[in-house]
């Protein structure tokens, strides 16, 4: 048995020496400017790269002189002499071999390292690195034959049998860890034993694996799974399988083992996607049961990736009824430019059986579009859309989908705006639908247009030199808008009742302010304003009580009708501040800010002519403008002119905190956010000059408790009917302030525990803002992205132990009964929470609700329990209380490739 022997400090040195003696003797038999320092094969010859040389001979030829013939000279001399020139040509060259590598090979490693000249052999030992073009394979012992170009690396283990190290393989993307590698560079075909790799989603193992390409891998008895432990929680096994890197991987008959426990149910193939982002492919339908329409398919259809920008998705449901549906969901996404989707159904729903009493049969249609522009594309400019139109049928025959099975009212907007940089005015332009399931009734604006420029100066000098006029802060603006509108109900449709339940209609406001100075050393600041409106009518009605219908009749006129109103207003505010100290105390100080208003308005009657009176019963008269039914419907009739006023006010507290003796001992909190009233008296009303009292107070405690309250006191009393009469309720010698007719009160806080993990959940948010940016992301994981970060609280999150929502909400209302005579007070009150507990740190338990005090009972509730279980995740869902109720069990692995390999149980129950 042949012996290695390891290179040893005076071995090295003799080896220096002998180098040294060679190059002595055989220097000048060297080729010039040859100079290889890489390792390659002793059979593999190099090119000569020394130029050929041309030599000039430097021996001047001598002068021919003729001899004494003194005897005859057979011998004849060329008239010329040949050795002028000479020219030689090196034709020493190397010729390459085949079997040689087309780049170097390099190595290292850390420990030591033998070479086996005669069977042509290198030996590694230690940590090693093998490179040679785009490969790169570590182990802790590698073998390199030179003569077969043959690879083999090993893993370590120690003296139980462990594996402490292992040895792996990376050519570009593909990447792969392995018990033993033999890998030929020059062919790239390769064997390996028990092989881990990742491929997409998917980690791969196969006891032996066969690399014949770059590319493509075949491995024997093949387990893959999404789970990413040494021994997954459960896994696809298959006997054979092809794999082609980061595209595809194809298997033979393959079925399910969960820890090791296989199921028995076999698959005779298996197409698995390995590319990265967007790829096109088949979508696997789910069953469906429903009682309407039987037994059914849904969601079977293809995804297309049309283009870098483009992508569609076309699916359809079928049922054993005889009903079906087809989608067609194209989307298209330009980074930092555009995105939206588009989606067409098309209903053919056939409920119950033919010949049945209830037997039904519709076609319905929806076309949904939503567009939106980055504002970066381009500054200034807008352009959004959210387009929802269908058949006033199409969401009631939805199967399991409760929620838009009782969505009566649809809306759509397409909106454009334009800013014009360095001016002074925009402009927008929207097309509107609303439609109404219910009453089958679809309104359109098209046009809606706006225009807005901003406040002006006409008088305020350009160079703006020296201390400015009063004049110059005159500020002059306006904002214009005009809509046309149309209605129209799907099952009376005509173009003759289109047009005549056509409007349109403008309205102009121009506000004029200007800014004085304060007055009485800045204490209180004055800003008096004026400003005139108008609007555009197309049409008036004229309405007539008829006694024979006891209904009122209307007669409209079309044409075109304006009506105006102009307002002036002096507005005078300040605001006053008070400290009271305390001594050798915790708390330092309060201070407490008022701030009262007042203002003072005048608006002349501008309407009067546009509003009439009819008599629809014998003492009750009842008064109406002709502009009630327009789209702008002119302005109220009556002039004003009166003050405003109101008082807000809030407190603080500066105080010594005992724990911290820093720069942050002493902190500022605010007691109370605001708390005040406000309201008005009018000089020019023939009657009830006083307005009611509107009373709010605002808090937050402890920076978690959220306190608001509000209440209208009405300073009048009533007549036998309930209506408010001019007697003040403080003229029959009460001592009141005024009659409290409604009130409510509202305290809501949260609580929430820190995360486990800190760092889990700063990455977790900076992943989520990553992938928002992500260009392959399709239509609708952006909006569940986006819905997620916009709804944190519907969500899981295990990585928070527990967290609390609660809200206490308070109503009170003081109406007056006319047939008991007296006023009836109603006092309601309800309570909503909603709250995460981790259990454990696998065990999650939701739930959130709606309690009413008033009748006692749990009006709704939801909860929902949710297991954690690394590659898997199981989630139940109940909702036992309300008009919608539902039971739903989920359980399905994380990875979006596997997202149809879920068991799903859902039930729905109504209460309708």
């Amino acid at each position: 048995m042949m012996q290695l022997y390891k290179f040893r400090p005076n071995f090295f040195l003799y080896g220096i020496l002998t180098a040294l003696l060679f190059f002595t003797l055989t220097w000048k038999t060297a080729a010039n400017g040859i100079n290889d320092h890489d390792f390659r094969s002793p059979l593999t010859s190099i090119p000569d790269t020394t130029k050929p040389l041309l030599k000039k001979d430097t021996i001047r030829p001598l002068p021919l002189r003729p001899l004494p013939l003194t005897n005859a000279d057979t011998t004849k001399l060329p008239s010329t002499d040949t050795s002028g020139i000479i020219q030689k040509t090196d034709t020493f060259t190397l010729k390459i071999s085949k079997d040689s590598l087309a780049a170097p090979l390099k190595y290292a490693a850390e420990d030591s390292a033998v070479a086996l000249v005669k069977e042509k052999k290198i030996i590694l030992y230690g940590k090693t690195k093998t490179e040679y073009q785009d490969i790169t394979l570590t182990a802790p012992k590698v073998e390199v034959d030179q003569a077969t170009q043959i690879v083999t690396a090993v893993n370590a283990k120690d003296s139980t049998g462990a594996i402490t190290e292992e040895a792996r393989f990376k050519s570009g993307e593909s990447e792969f860890t392995s018990d033993t590698i033999r890998y030929n560079f020059k062919s790239q075909v390769g064997l390996t034993k028990n092989t881990y790799t990742s491929q997409g989603e998917f980690i791969v193992f196969g006891e032996v694996a066969k690399k014949v390409d770059a590319n493509t891998t075949f491995i024997k008895r093949a387990r893959f799974s999404t789970c990413n432990l040494d021994h997954p929680h459960f896994s696809i096994v298959t006997p054979k399988m092809k794999v082609i890197n980061q595209k595809l991987a194809v298997s033979g008959p393959a079925h399910l083992e969960f820890e090791d426990v296989p199921i028995p149910i076999y698959l005779p193939f298996g197409f698995y996607p390995l590319s990265q982002g967007r790829h096109s492919g088949l979508l696997p339908p789910r069953f469906a049961v429903s009682e309407q329409f039987g037994l059914g398919l849904e969601g079977l259809g293809y995804y297309k990736v049309l283009s870098e920008y483009w992508d569609a998705k076309l699916y359809g449901n079928i049922y054993s009824y005889g009903g079906w549906s087809v989608n067609l969901n194209p989307t298209y996404r330009k980074r930092y430019r555009y995105s939206g989707a588009f989606n067409i159904g098309i209903l053919n729903s056939k409920q119950n059986f033919k010949g049945d009493p209830d037997y039904r049969k519709s076609n319905n249609f929806s076309i949904n579009w939503n567009h939106s522009v980055d504002s970066k594309a381009r500054p200034g400019t807008t352009f959004t859309a959210n387009v929802q139109a269908q058949s006033t049928r199409y969401n009631e025959l939805i199967t399991n989908n409760t929620q838009q099975n009782f969505q009566n009212l649809l809306g759509s907007s397409i909106a454009y705006s334009k800013t014009w940089a360095g001016k002074p005015y925009n402009l927008t332009l929207s097309a509107n639908h609303n439609q109404n399931n219910a009453l089958r009734l679809i309104s359109v604006s098209l046009p809606d247009a706006g225009f807005t420029v901003s406040t002006l100066y006409p008088f305020e000098r350009k160079n703006g030199a020296g201390t400015a006029k009063w004049y110059e802060k005159l500020g002059v603006g306006y904002n214009g808008n005009f809509r046309n509108q149309f209605s129209f109900y799907d099952t009376a449709f005509s173009f003759k009742r289109l047009i005549d339940t056509l409007q349109w209609g403008a309205q102009h406001n121009f506000p004029i302010t200007l800014s004085l100075p304060p007055i009485l050393g800045g204490a209180i600041i004055v800003a008096p304003s004026i400003s005139y409106s108008n609007v555009w009518i197309a049409q008036k009605f004229r309405r007539k009580w008829n006694t024979a219908t006891q209904k009122a009749d209307t007669t409209i006129t079309k044409g075109f009708y304006t009506d105006h109103q102009l307002g002036f207003s002096l507005g005078l505010n300040t605001a006053i501040f008070g400290t009271y100290q305390f001594k050798k105390s915790r708390i330092i100080a309060l201070r407490h800010v008022i701030r009262p208003s007042i203002s003072f308005n005048y608006r002349p009657d501008l309407s009067k002519g546009h509003y009439f009176t009819d008599t629809i019963a014998p003492g009750f008269a009842y008064r109406f403008s002709e502009y009630s039914g327009a789209l702008y419907p002119g302005y109220a009739e009556g002039r004003t002119g009166g003050i405003s006023f109101g008082v807000d006010n809030n407190l603080e507290m500066k105080w010594r905190s005992k724990k911290d003796t820093g720069e942050n001992a002493i902190k500022k909190i605010r007691l109370i956010d605001g708390y005040g009233f406000n309201s008005g008296y009018n000089f020019l009303q023939d009657s009830m000059k006083l307005y009611p009292f509107n009373l709010y107070i605002r808090s937050t405690l402890f920076e978690k408790i959220s306190i608001t309250a509000q209440g209208i006191l009405t300073p009048y009393q009533v007549n036998a009917n309930g209506v408010d009469i001019d007697k003040f309720v403080w003229e029959d010698g009460q001592f009141k302030l005024g009659r409290l007719s409604s009130a409510s009160i509202s305290v809501s806080t949260s609580f929430k525990s820190k995360p486990r993990d800190a760092e889990k959940e700063a990455q977790r948010k900076k992943d989520a803002e990553a992938m928002l940016d992500d260009p392959n992301l399709v239509a609708d994981q952006q909006q569940l992205l986006n819905y997620m970060q916009q709804n944190p609280s519907e969500f899981v999150d295990f990585n928070v132990p527990w967290s609390v929502t609660l809200g206490y909400s308070l109503y009170f209302s003081n109406r007056f009964d006319p047939q008991l005579g007296r006023f009836d007070k109603d006092l309601s009150s309800n309570v909503n929470f909603s709250g995460s507990f981790s259990l454990t740190p696998k065990w999650n338990f939701t739930m959130n609700g709606y309690y009413d005090f008033d009748t006692r009972k749990l009006q709704t509730f939801q909860m929902s329990i949710n297991r954690e279980m690394h590659c898997w995740q199981m989630s139940i869902n109940v909702t036992p209380i309300g008009l919608y109720r539902s039971f739903n069990f989920t359980i399905s692995p994380k990875a979006a490739v596997l997202q149809d390999l879920r068991i799903n149980r859902t039930r729905f129950f109504s209460s309708y």
